[in-house]
């Protein structure tokens, strides 16, 4: 698994550098569009996914990739979510809104699935040139250096953490508002999942609540949280299932900490 850890990295980059980057900021108007209200995509997200897809094909032939933009055209190939195999997901840039707009933060995502169940992740940070990666039982890794617990709060005036409250429905809104003034500080979204998640595993913040769960969004960071003992939950405590397509998921640096902001902002 070494090797396709750092093949996969290494794919990342290159077509961060050969295909991302080199439209960032240079976009033309007809280079995006809304493929639904408030969704946006652009010509660099359409082309980084083929060239993604092909190289992560090579690194294993007999694999299937389901990606961002490959669903928005053919929704079926969601269903190959739970096929027995190796199975790729990609999200070709997180955070498109961002990208579209000439600003960061974006990331670039692909996780490996088998059995519907992530057993490696990577995101990278084409403008901050991270990498993280996450493999089933080995831990996360932030540009080669293991990334450490951060979950040792203990109480909620202490918690840092972001909730993209322009997707919660009204009631929920209402909590995290009303319940923001207990926790030290309640962050601006960013608008990029993989950043969010990224963000937890390296200590900066210790929770980020999230109301659209679409599985490129969340399976990379989602196993980078939980390989350094951190949870991520639906709302309601259920488990996190990638192939579930209800709203709403909370992820947290611990136990403790999904604990304390479940109770403080979504009672």
């Amino acid at each position: 698994m070494a090797d396709l850890i750092e093949s996969v990295g290494g794919l990342l980059r290159e077509v961060a550098a050969t295909v991302v980057l080199p439209m960032y900021q240079h976009l033309a108007e007809d280079d995006v569009e809304e493929k639904a209200p408030g969704d946006l995509v652009t010509v660099a997200d359409r082309r980084a996914e083929e060239r993604i897809s092909a190289g992560l094909l090579d690194l294993l032939p007999d694999s299937v990739v389901v990606g961002e933009e490959g669903v928005a055209d053919d929704p079926a190939v969601l269903r190959r979510l739970r096929e027995p195999g190796p199975v790729w997901l990609v999200d070709p840039i997180d955070g498109t809104g961002n990208f579209a707009g000439g600003r960061g933060p974006f990331a670039m995502m692909v996780a490996l699935l088998r059995g519907g169940a992530p057993v490696a992740g990577w995101i990278y940070q084409p403008l901050e040139e991270t990498l993280a990666v996450a493999e089933l039982g080995s831990g996360a890794y932030v540009d080669g250096v293991r990334a450490t617990p951060n979950g040792d709060v203990l109480a909620a005036s202490g918690l840092r953490g972001a909730a993209t409250t322009r997707y919660l429905p009204q009631d929920l809104r209402t909590a995290v508002r009303d319940g923001s003034s207990r926790i030290s500080e309640l962050l601006r979204p960013q608008h990029c999942a993989g950043r969010e998640y990224v963000d937890i595993v390296t200590g900066r913040q210790h929770f980020v609540i999230f109301w659209r769960t679409l599985p490129w969004d969340h399976a990379p960071g989602a196993l980078m949280v939980e390989e350094i003992g951190g949870v991520v939950r639906r709302i309601d405590g259920a488990p996190y299932d990638l192939a579930d397509d209800r709203y709403g998921l909370l992820a947290c640096a611990s136990e403790a900490v999904w604990d304390q902001v479940r109770a403080v902002l979504l009672s």
